[in-house]
């Protein structure tokens, strides 16, 4: 006979779903949001306006699906590293709960997924969406080799925004551009945060990052970065016609970045981490602000 489980025990699948769930990081959806807001933005503005049902239902999923799925090629790649960073220490493959093997299988899985997904659109987008897997495979070991993995990152989250425009317009126009330079200015702002909470435990393992570059400079480097962000959506919103609305998004953008300075004044690991998490709500106001402004222009 098999023993009974013991009371509040889940059962073995469930138990394996719960750490496959966290290798993703689904219960940490911040890195969908930092990924996806980009993206609306570039596809209300390519759109014009809301645009068609479909596309925006495939880059929503898809982003949730490549941010999953470099979740776990990343763990992947710091399998060596994790354990003995305080901030990861307990991810599934630090722990051993996740054999490499299995984290690469889910990464083919979930990215496999997303072109399944990109099939459905033209065909410009389904070659840029090739680029995208690659940057994703390969961000997370750029950190062996340089100081700014973080701008390989910015890239890789950025590239939603081209593909957002040959979706929609066949095209990739100068407005684009402006657009994904302010996407991977930010993956630099809000990634070097996220790199100061490591900033001690990479230094002794030798992981490199852009908070590690900047060193006793790195508040002010982010203040400039920040102020360059706004600048490059303020001249996208500019070239694509956008109005007061649109502005007060930005406003409230810059509202929160002076928020963040405050934050990381101090460099501690929970501060730093709170202002990483805040960014959240700056791609926010910012699609608010742009949506408002369509909105308002479908209405007069």
């Amino acid at each position: 006979m098999t023993a009974a489980r013991p009371a509040g025990v889940p059962p073995a699948w469930r138990e394996r779903a719960g750490v496959y769930w966290r290798l993703i990081r689904a219960d940490r959806p911040i890195g969908i949001y930092l990924l996806l807001w980009p993206a609306l933005w570039a596809l209300w503005i390519a759109a014009d306006g809301i645009p068609p049902l479909w596309t925006l239902l495939v880059f929503v999923l898809g982003t949730a699906l490549m941010r999953s799925a470099g979740c776990a090629i990343n763990d992947f790649a710091d399998r060596e590293f994790d354990g003995r960073v305080e901030r990861t220490a307990q991810r599934p493959l630090a722990t051993g709960a996740v054999k490499p093997r299995e984290a690469v299988v889910v990464f083919a899985v979930l990215a496999l997924l997303a072109f399944a997904l990109v099939l459905t659109l033209n065909g410009r987008t389904i070659a840029h969406s090739f680029i995208a897997v690659a940057l994703a495979a390969t961000y997370p070991f750029t950190k062996r080799y340089t100081h700014v993995p973080q701008l390989v990152l910015g890239v890789a989250f950025g590239w939603a925004v081209p593909m957002a425009f040959t979706a929609l317009q066949g095209q990739v126009p100068a407005v684009a551009w402006i657009l994904f330079a302010a996407t991977v200015v930010w993956a630099l702002i809000y990634d070097t945060m996220y790199a100061m909470v490591d900033r001690d435990d990479d230094l002794k393992i030798g992981v490199k990052s852009t908070a590690i570059l900047f060193g006793r400079y790195d508040r002010g480097i982010i203040a400039l970065l920040q102020l360059c962000m706004l600048l490059l959506l303020w001249r996208a919103g500019e070239m694509a016609a956008r109005g007061a609305l649109y502005d007060s998004g930005l406003l409230g953008a810059a509202a929160l970045f002076v928020f963040q300075q405050w934050l990381i004044r101090g460099r501690g690991r929970a501060a730093c981490f709170r202002a990483f998490l805040n960014n959240h709500y700056v791609g926010m106001v910012v699609f608010v602000g742009l949506f408002a402004d369509y909105l308002a222009d479908r209405m007069a």
